[in-house]
């Protein structure tokens, strides 16, 4: 993979950037926007970014920090899904949580927001409880947006509980967007402040990058990233007629920041920003080593988004204005869906063989897998992948009958399909490299497939698909069915 982000740089200058600004307040809530673990987007569009540097970093702060994480209500009640994952937003708080806690970061609690007696969350609040987990619950804000005066009061957030905290730093993230970040950051510098503590707010969000063109594709892509909640980048007119410096944020935050402004000068007394991008501590695009890179791997996220969102349209998941909107992103940018080199080999070969078909590329080689009478597409493509990087002849066997029979024998008897899928295959390759020395040199290649991309001429079946990302494969697939008997 060609490197286009200094990530060291990056570390080196975004901790700086935060210990000036949370050095300014007796206590900084830093609104974490974005993934504060395993940002997988930032790695995809800005290659050299590591997926997990956000928290590596704050773990040289930690001593000075605690963490709060919210979460919606209303997404509790939805079962609302993290799309990486495949998740829930309430299983993810809980597995922030772990991950957070597994690296002696100190996790405060979590805030409920937008409660409304759901009996869904009031199970989800049980869990917490009973797991040792401080939980919070915050209702609508009374006056929220335009009654300032009613906001900063006792009726506004004076109405929420007050989150007794103990650290300078305070990071307060979510599983998504939505979940009641700022709300709760403003509430605790309004009960911060009226104890005599000095309290402040910042954000921390990657995208998009402020310091880049407003049609660049990096700020492009996160705009295909959010196509969901018709985020628009903008211009921000506060920071150029401040500073006479164009910086580009979104509309949202552009929106409210008149609203964000006044409420802090209610609280504080003073106006501590002056324009939205003042709030922000990101540096991300000063450490940006190849430009043409970092353009060319943009553009190839918005493509996997656009088709994405095709899946999800077709499963019922968003409209159709989501992935349309991709595609006049795509138009802007002037490329379409053979921007993915990956595309064309697997409609072509699907076409020829008339079966569901995944195509991968390894370095500058396209292999394909198709649909078998006992594998999936994506099990044999991932055979043929490893095959290949571990110079394998194709019609040499690395899964044993002994193995394979039994197996299918008993997925048919389970009436569970008649092909074996891609975790049951790696399950049967690791049986099979105890005593196949071809087949365990084979599996060692497996972590030469991160950030291969890889197309399906068919939506992929979830098992598959979660497996194909476990692999850091970067998928996409045609928004086509396949019956789900023929599994």
């Amino acid at each position: 993979m060609k490197i286009g982000f200094d990530n060291d740089k990056y570390v080196k200058i975004q901790s700086e950037k935060i210990r000036e600004r949370f050095k300014l307040f007796d206590k900084l809530y830093l609104e974490i926007g974005g993934k504060l673990f395993d940002d997988s987007h930032a790695a995809r569009v800005l290659p050299g970014f590591k997926n997990d540097v956000k928290i590596n970093m704050f773990q040289e702060l930690k001593d000075d920090l605690e963490i709060i994480f919210c979460i919606n209500a209303g997404d509790i009640e939805k079962n609302k899904t993290r799309g990486e994952y495949g998740i829930t937003y309430d299983v993810e708080v809980l597995k922030l949580i772990n991950d957070s806690k597994k690296m002696g970061f100190s996790v405060n609690s979590v805030v409920v927001t937008l409660y409304k007696n759901q009996v869904s969350v009031d199970k989800f609040i049980k869990k917490l409880n009973r797991n040792g987990i401080k939980t919070y619950i915050h209702t609508f804000t009374k006056g929220y947006p335009t009654d300032v005066d009613t906001i900063v009061s006792e009726e506004g957030y004076g109405a929420n509980p007050y989150i007794e905290t103990t650290k300078p730093l305070i990071l307060v993230n979510a599983p998504g967007p939505g979940s009641g970040k700022l709300a709760t950051c403003l509430s605790q510098i309004y009960h911060e402040n009226k104890r005599g503590v000095n309290a402040g707010y910042a954000k921390f969000e990657t995208f998009p990058v402020w310091s880049l063109p407003l049609k660049h594709p990096v700020n492009l892509a996160y705009e295909a990233a959010t196509a969901d909640l018709k985020d628009v980048n903008m211009i921000d007119p506060f920071h150029l007629e401040k500073y006479g410096v164009t910086a580009v944020n979104y509309n949202r935050d552009i929106e409210m920041f008149p609203v964000l402004k006044n409420i802090l000068n209610k609280v504080s007394n003073k106006d501590i920003y002056h324009s939205p991008t003042d709030m922000g501590v990101n540096v991300v695009g000063f450490c940006i080593s190849d430009n043409a890179v970092v353009e060319e791997a943009a553009k190839k996220e918005i493509v996997r988004r656009y088709y994405n969102e095709m899946n999800n349209y077709k499963l019922g998941l968003c409209d159709e204005d989501t992935y349309k909107k991709i595609k006049l992103l795509m138009n802007e940018l002037k490329i379409d869906e053979s921007y993915l080199d990956v595309i064309k080999p697997a409609l072509d070969k699907s076409k020829k063989e008339n079966c569901p078909v995944i195509a991968m590329k390894i370095n500058r080689k396209i292999i394909t897998g198709k649909q078998t009478d006992i594998l999936t597409p994506a099990s044999s493509v991932v055979i043929n992948a490893i095959k290949y990087l571990s110079k394998i002849p194709d019609d040499i066997k690395l899964l044993s009958p002994s193995v394979l029979e039994p197996m299918l024998k008993l997925k048919k008897e389970m009436n569970n399909g008649s092909r074996l899928t891609l975790p049951e295959v790696l399950t049967a390759l690791s049986i099979c490299s105890v005593t196949n020395a071809m087949t365990e040199k084979a599996l060692s290649c497996l972590k030469d497939l991160k950030d291969c991309e890889a197309h399906a001429t068919y939506i992929v079946d979830n098992g598959d698909k979660k497996t194909l990302k476990g692999l850091k494969i970067n998928l996409t697939c045609e928004s086509e069915y396949i019956q789900s008997e023929e599994y």
